[in-house]
């Protein structure tokens, strides 16, 4: 299965901290934005991953992040000229995708919860299927979403773009797994009244093919979009108590790869060695050298 991490976008909700640099390469307490997305992707196991971009910041997400060997997988890059919908990184990656299923997560998604792995895995399985996988989310401002609902059985009825009467509570979050073809179902997207190729649109058109299914995140998870001044901060907050309080690391895709045996312990303090003295690298020498068992 192929990934995509869509990084793009102007970042105007975060300004005037994202007028020269990448909303994804602002820090979200001790680590840059994109760890955490490509951490999500990483722990589905999925190895092969493409980062879309501007052209202005994918020069910097690959000085970064580099062909990704240092967390055992394979990073390429592209560039979206202009920000034309989500469902247009199908468009722009098509021939990365070729006829394999794709996972794609946004590059501002935050996810952590127990299980997270396990749901992921299900979807996989039923992306290499013929399913679409969507995850709902409680919210208590459904206006502002794309709203999925459903039935007891959690069998999709409908999936919104930002409703004036919300069917339902549950948001899409900005994680999806896709079997083969969804390039070619991408070009079938035709422009909403925004002028945009609406993921939601896919999504019905899985669900009118009775092929979409839905997880929810429940109780005990969490979810974050740090695309706006408030949840930026709020993500930090939220690592840093889970990181301090509970000595558990939230994406950190050097460990999540030495732990799922991508990379060796040399390759490994290698990493660790270049982080310095941070509280990063130090945690990264101390995973290395067996200290945490979490």
């Amino acid at each position: 299965m192929k990934g995509i991490i869509l990084a793009g976008g102007s970042g105007t909700r975060l300004y005037p901290i994202t007028l020269v640099t990448s909303k994804q390469l602002l820090p979200v307490y001790n680590k840059p934005m994109i760890y955490y997305p490509l951490s999500t992707l990483m722990l589905a196991k999925i190895r092969d991953i493409l980062i879309i971009s501007t052209p202005e910041d994918t020069p910097r997400l690959q000085k970064l992040l580099g062909d990704g060997h240092q967390f055992g997988i394979h990073l390429s890059y592209a560039v979206q000229e202009k920000p034309e919908g989500l469902a247009q990184a199908f468009l722009i990656g098509k021939e990365f995708i070729g006829d394999e299923p794709c996972a794609m997560v946004l590059g501002d998604n935050i996810f952590y919860g127990n299980g997270f792995g396990d749901k992921m895995a299900e979807a996989v399985r039923d992306a290499n299927s013929g399913k679409a996988t969507i995850f709902g989310y409680y919210v208590t401002d459904p206006k502002r979403f794309g709203i999925v609902e459903f039935d007891k059985d959690q069998n999709v009825l409908s999936v919104e773009e930002k409703p004036k009467n919300p069917k339902s509570n549950y948001a899409v979050v900005g994680l999806y797994f896709y079997p083969a073809g969804v390039s070619a179902m991408a070009e079938q997207v035709k422009p909403s009244k925004r002028g945009e190729l609406e993921i939601t649109t896919l999504n019905d058109m899985y669900l009118q093919e009775q092929n979409l299914k839905m997880q929810i995140l429940g109780r005990g998870f969490t979810w974050m979009d740090a695309g706006t001044m408030e949840s930026l901060l709020d993500a930090s907050v939220f690592v840093q108590v889970v990181e301090e309080h509970q000595g558990m690391s939230i994406s950190a895709p050097e460990e999540i790869a030495f732990r799922l045996r991508w990379i060796t312990k040399d390759e490994l303090l290698d990493s660790a060695e270049k982080y310095g003295k941070s509280p990063y690298g130090e945690r990264l020498k101390a995973v290395a050298e067996g200290k945490f068992v979490k």
